[in-house]
């Protein structure tokens, strides 16, 4: 079955830290590029980070750069986000995409709050 699917998310105080999970499956993740998307209600999606198929480049959205980390291991199929020093306006549910296949996962929900 070829799909994305996103795990990691969940409740944090602001300052905290989440470790965000993409698995792929079904297609050739090694030759695709992959990004994380995020989405708040009323707000549209919004791009927050790429990873190129090999690694070598990234890039990220001005408003996480410094604090989110994208990472990937093709040997397990997988694509991370590390999210630190988090904020209240990181509140959102987060997507995973492949991007060659414009395949997206069904996203994960990271809410910051006291």
């Amino acid at each position: 079955q070829v799909q994305v699917v996103e795990s990691g998310g969940g409740l944090v105080q602001p300052g905290g830290s989440l470790r965000l999970s993409c698995a792929a499956s079904g297609f050739t993740f090694s030759t695709s590029v992959m990004s994380w998307y995020r989405q708040s209600p009323g707000k549209e999606r919004e791009r927050v980070a790429t990873i190129a198929a090999t690694g070598g480049t990234t890039n990220y959205a001005e408003s996480v750069k410094g604090r989110f980390t994208i990472s990937r291991d093709n040997a397990k199929n997988t694509v991370y986000l590390q999210m630190n020093s988090l904020k209240p306006e990181d509140t959102a549910v987060y997507y995973c995409k492949a991007v060659q296949f414009n395949l997206w996962g069904q996203g994960t929900q990271v809410t910051v709050s006291s």
